[in-house]
């Protein structure tokens, strides 16, 4: 917990604030006492010490009285319940009860312990009263609103990334068994073949399921772990589809400890062979590429589509829910862009790093 957060029981009340909260209210009141203090100077040499700290004392005290009565009682009671009337009703009779008490006694003051030193006006001295009253409580009321207004967007900025995590969540719980599915399906097809390749299946997909068990819940990942678990995934596709299709790979560019969301690039890649190489029986390719550089990762797939496919397709669960991970993950930061030409789908993701290295 901040050392500001932390709960503050109020003295004469039951009240419990935050220690951000008291603070605030004790430098504005401070400066309130302040500001009297120096209109009210004048007041130990025309006519004594005791009668310059009685008035500001009884001025203080009364609009910290009328002050909390409006922000503990009339506001919660009157303001927010939509009655209005009534809390102006209120408002105004307790700075008439302020008026009577403070215009009394500067009456008496000014009238009879300084005399002929200053003429007294009991109807300036109400004026002057009424109005500066109301110019207090304003204040007062708008610093209430204030620190309300801004603890209400720290919760609601809260619950929006709380409420962010937990779609990205559900997200990554939803991808994770449709790429173990369809691995799953490619090491059955192999087994009924009797390949000599299932034990390096194994193999890879022994790795694949350890990245995705021990990395993939954490919020960043190293890019080498997840350009490695992109790796074993098309090595396990090549295996699947054997000579009847052309299947290319490279990164270019150097890993120095870039850090990514976990199992965000294979979806670029499990749609071009779901809806294309998967779909053909013969001469079918797929060419990705990854480009690293100090600023950004840059991610192209492209592959041709069968002969009586209308449309490469938008990628189903894959491409959408990485839309949306990218909206939540970097926004403003990434550009996810497809190309659904006749004969080829092209889709290309760029995202930018952070300034520590960090996508």
């Amino acid at each position: 917990m901040d050392f500001l957060d932390r709960p503050l029981k109020l003295p004469l009340s039951n009240r419990i604030v935050p220690l951000k909260y008291a603070l605030v209210h004790a430098a504005y009141w401070i400066l309130i006492t302040g500001f009297f203090l120096y209109e009210k100077r004048y007041l130990i040499y025309k006519a004594s010490l005791s009668y310059f700290t009685i008035c500001v004392v009884m001025r203080v005290s009364l609009l910290i009285g009328i002050a909390y009565l409006n922000l503990h009682f009339f506001l919660p009671r009157y303001l927010l319940q939509k009655r209005y009337g009534r809390y102006f009703s209120m408002v105004m009779l307790s700075i008439l009860g302020y008026l009577l008490v403070q215009s009394l006694f500067d009456f008496y003051l000014y009238g009879y312990v300084i005399g002929p030193m200053r003429n007294s006006d009991l109807w300036e001295s109400l004026s002057y009263n009424f109005f500066s009253t109301l110019w207090y409580l304003g204040l007062m009321v708008a610093l209430k609103l204030s620190i309300d207004w801004y603890e209400q967007q720290r919760i609601l900025q809260k619950i929006t990334v709380e409420k962010l995590q937990a779609e990205v969540d559900f997200l990554r719980s939803q991808v994770n068994p449709h790429f173990l599915f369809n691995i799953l399906n490619n090491l059955y097809a192999l087994t009924l073949k009797k390949s000599d390749l299932a034990p390096d299946v194994v193999l890879k997909l022994s790795e694949m399921m350890e990245y995705m068990l021990y990395d993939s819940d954490d919020a960043r990942v190293p890019l080498e772990k997840e350009l490695r678990y992109l790796q074993n995934y098309i090595e396990l596709e090549r295996i699947r589809c054997g000579d009847h299709a052309d299947i290319a790979f490279q990164i270019e560019g150097n890993l120095n400890g870039q850090e990514i969301a976990p199992l965000l690039l294979l979806p670029l890649v499990e749609n071009a062979f779901k809806h294309g190489v998967g779909k053909q029986s013969e001469k079918a390719w797929l060419h990705g590429k990854v480009s690293l550089d100090r600023r950004a990762v840059e991610m192209s797939v492209e592959n041709n589509k069968p002969v009586a496919s209308q449309s490469g397709g938008k990628g189903g669960i894959g491409l959408a829910n990485l839309r949306k991970r990218l909206e939540l993950l970097y926004p403003g930061r990434h550009t996810l862009q497809t190309e659904d030409n006749q004969d080829v789908y092209k889709v290309s993701l760029n995202i930018v790093f952070a300034e520590n290295g960090r996508v």
